[in-house]
């Protein structure tokens, strides 16, 4: 079954029909899903701030945000009103350049992301046969931007931070890369749309969850301690470094910091649910329930049901995997920086190898079930 509908291709047809050349209604699409994108990730960041709040208040037993809208859904758009309108400061002996391009580099890689998560068969921006490999690419980019924020800022404490920031995300890097590994090597693919279509025609039972679970696992550890999530916020660990390379920044710029963090917490759940829980695909195989029902597969109202089934299945996986982030925030305490190193590099490391040459043995014995 087609699943969902090219809207590239109806669009772009759509504006031929009243009479403009291909090239031109080609140029007319381009800008239109990095907008899309733009405002899809910052509405979906809004939605997570809201429910880290909402969540964290139940752990606590309090009630959390109130009064800024219908139970306080626009708190996070105060908070970002305030962050705009706040004074940007730059300390006296700060890099200027340097200064500023830091939250620059850790935001516009997370967003550009977001150009290869599919939400259907052809529900993604840009389909590279290497969708999963520039992921880990620009993933790699936001160190850069921490430990530059730090550098930049003259500040000890803001330097040791952007220190421990760059040595975390190398840390981890690594065993996050050797989990994908194994699914692509499952899937036979770096393409998001085709690691998902290896997914499909068993419903819940062809996920990778289950011949994945111990780098599902690692994945999911590795990505908690890329977005500094806790247990895993050590660069800005208050009690010891204030506020990390966070300390001299204000304004819009600190801001900026927190929505990378939140915006590649939406996209590390997205990319999980990409690659182990099936992505766009229902629990139960829609061409089966096609059949029950006998409905042909080339109904368009089918595929208009497919295409918003694809979206919501989507999320739902992904903001499941926030709120299972948002718990270990009041459930684990924050480790030293000495066990997470340890944890990377001592556990985690030797766990994703051992999982990968695993795949490989159980791809070449049963080819039928991993992909051979």
């Amino acid at each position: 079954m087609n699943r969902g509908i090219d809207l590239q291709g109806s669009f772009i047809e759509s504006l031929m029909d009243l009479g403009l050349p291909p090239d031109i209604a080609k140029a007319i699409w381009m800008p239109l899903p990095m907008i899309l994108v733009i405002l899809g990730a910052t509405v979906g960041v809004l939605v997570v701030v809201w429910l880290e709040r909402k969540i964290s208040a139940a752990a606590q037993q309090r009630i959390g945000p109130e009064y800024a809208g219908p139970l306080g859904v626009l708190q996070p758009v105060a908070d970002g009103i305030k962050l705009v309108f706040k004074e940007d400061i730059i300390p006296a002996k700060a890099d200027t350049v340097l200064f500023t391009l830091g939250p620059i580099l850790v935001v516009i890689p997370v967003f550009l992301s977001y150009l290869v998560v599919p939400f259907g068969q052809n529900l993604v921006i840009t389909d590279l046969n290497i969708g999963i490999f520039i992921w880990i690419a620009l993933s790699s980019i936001a160190p850069i931007g921490l430990l530059m924020s730090g550098y930049a800022s003259n500040n000890k404490y803001a330097l040791l931070g952007g220190l421990r920031a760059a040595a975390q995300s190398i840390s981890y890097e690594i065993p996050l890369a050797l989990s994908v590994l194994a699914v692509v090597m499952m899937s036979n693919s770096l393409s998001t749309i085709d690691i998902v279509s290896q997914q499909s025609g068993y419903g819940i039972l062809g996920w990778n969850i289950w011949r994945q679970p111990v780098g599902f696992l690692v994945f999911w550890i590795a990505a908690l301690a890329e977005c500094e999530r806790l247990p895993f916020d050590l660069p800005e660990a208050e009690e010891e470094l204030v506020a990390g390379y966070q300390t001299e920044y204000t304004g819009m710029k600190f801001g900026l910091f927190y929505l990378g963090s939140y915006v590649n917490l939406v996209l590390s759940a997205l990319i999980v649910a990409i690659l182990y829980l099936g992505g766009w695909e229902f629990p139960v195989p829609l061409s089966q329930l096609a059949d029950w029902l006998d409905v042909s597969e080339s109904n368009p109202w089918l595929q208009v049901v497919t295409a918003s089934l694809g979206i919501t299945m989507t999320l739902l996986k992904a903001y499941f995997l926030v709120f299972i982030a948002v718990l270990l925030r009041w459930t684990v305490p924050r480790v030293r920086i000495d066990q997470l190193l340890n944890l990377g590099w001592k556990f985690l490391l030797p766990v994703s190898l051992v999982n990968l040459l695993l795949t490989a043995a159980l791809k070449l014995a049963f080819p039928f079930a991993f992909g051979g």
